[in-house]
């Protein structure tokens, strides 16, 4: 495998399309190149099932970022029929605690003692949207201390829970990776280019910036998806991820 190869896979586009063919076209540029495709809400709320299994048909490696967050046994039906669809990784919230956490895991493990041809998928937790600043986690959410301080705890309890890794701003990745050790997977989104907008997000790294503090893999919507040439772009920010391996 070529380091082009093995950098793509670490790449996850956010399908963050309005309609199936929106999305399928955008799926048509990048062509040829092995990234993760992330499916949200957006495209999975119009799109449903049938857009993951096509994707998964043509190859691609899947991300569902549904991000539940309910109690343990609607959490564990819904990590059963996610499991079911193929997918390679899901999420759900790190608030929502370590038992609802285990039921996810519980879920998916009974959707494979049903059928072999599965594979287990990662399974992460969100900690902080990278949306959430100092302010908004003290004044609004309601938690004390410091961002780092609070993603560090749930990434604590998402390994207590025996989930694979974390939702993080790569700024917290470090403080992750010396909590729960360097086979604890980080996934970041909040990767803006240098110049770019940031759009919604406050806490943001370049994709150099995200590879260099340890994240194994970075999420980069609008960037790609917002370019004048998708394909142009998610090839940019590959060689840039090249150069911080």
């Amino acid at each position: 495998m070529s380091n082009f190869h093995r950098t793509a896979g670490r790449l996850m586009v956010a399908l963050d399309c309005p309609s199936a063919e929106q999305a399928r076209a955008l799926v048509r540029q990048l062509e040829g190149i092995p990234c993760y495709m992330k499916v949200g809400m957006q495209l999975f709320y119009t799109a449903g099932p049938d857009f993951v299994k096509e994707l998964k048909a043509s190859g691609y490696s899947v991300f569902l970022d549904l991000k539940m967050h309910d109690i343990p046994n609607t959490v564990r039906g819904g990590a059963n029929s996610i499991t079911r669809l193929g997918v390679d990784m899901f999420n759900v919230h790190a608030a929502g605690g370590v038992q609802m956490m285990r039921a996810a895991r519980l879920g998916a493990e009974e959707a494979l003692a049903k059928d072999l041809s599965l594979s287990m998928p990662l399974i992460i937790a969100v900690t902080q949207l990278t949306s959430t600043d100092q302010r908004t986690l003290n004044d609004e959410i309601g938690i004390s201390g410091t961002v780092e301080q609070a993603v560090t705890k749930y990434a604590l309890l998402t390994k207590e829970a025996g989930l694979d890794g974390v939702v993080a701003s790569s700024l917290e990745v470090p403080a992750i990776k010396a909590a729960c050790g360097s086979a604890f997977k980080t996934i970041t989104p909040g990767i803006r280019l240098h110049g770019g907008e940031l759009g919604d997000q406050a806490r943001v790294l370049t994709p150099r910036e995200a590879i260099r503090n340890g994240s194994d893999f970075i999420v980069v919507g609008r960037p790609i998806t917002a370019s004048a040439n998708p394909r142009e772009a998610a090839e940019h920010i590959i060689e840039e991820m090249k150069q911080s391996c």
